[in-house]
């Protein structure tokens, strides 16, 4: 399906999982750069500069034309959830989440080595969570899932039980809004 070759500038397996799911030949990449929100930084430009800095960096170290980088978040009365720092911080976040709706918002940006340009995009989807009781926290908690998720939780996991609706892609829950991203990739002649 690639015309060119394309690096996903992110170590998430879920990310990776769905562009195969697309049938996206592409190869992986993480970037490490600083992902420190900018003083008086507005969450939806947070997640753009970081998706642009990803594929930007990924460009830095390898051949390639187009270079994919993400970034999402999670926001809930206006606190950006990155990922929880230790267990008493899942809680939180958990128990910030429950009976509440919150957006997720992931920013991607397609870097295109070749006219020296990256198109940015962010995507917003609404998730509303039923009540939680405190052992469901605790228990789900337990699995170490939320280390690593924006939020802690990942929708597509154990905590999928938590997640009354959404309202928006389901796909950018999981980490990339697959349906825009594949779009602008045909855009810009990457598949």
């Amino acid at each position: 399906m690639s015309v060119a070759p394309i690096v996903l500038a992110s170590a998430s397996p879920r990310r990776s999982e769905l562009l195969e799911s697309a049938g996206i030949s592409f190869r992986v990449l993480p970037a490490d750069i600083c992902e420190d929100q900018l003083p008086g930084e507005e969450p939806v430009d947070h997640v753009l500069r970081l998706a642009e800095g990803k594929a930007r960096a990924a460009a830095e170290k390898t051949d390639g034309r187009f270079f994919l980088g993400a970034d999402t978040i999670v926001l809930c009365d206006g606190e950006i959830m990155g990922k929880p720092k230790d267990h008493a911080d899942a809680q939180r976040m958990l128990r910030k989440l429950s009976g509440v709706p919150h957006e997720v918002v992931t920013g991607f940006a397609i870097y295109d080595r070749q006219r020296d340009d990256a198109l940015v995009e962010a995507v917003r989807t609404k998730v509303f969570f039923k009540p939680l009781r405190d052992e469901e926290i605790d228990a789900y908690i337990a699995t170490g899932c939320p280390f690593d998720k924006a939020g802690g939780y990942a929708i597509q996991g154990g905590a999928a039980h938590m997640v009354q609706k959404i309202d928006g892609s389901y796909t950018n829950v999981v980490g990339l809004p697959l349906c825009e991203v594949v779009e602008k990739l045909r855009v810009l002649g990457a598949l």
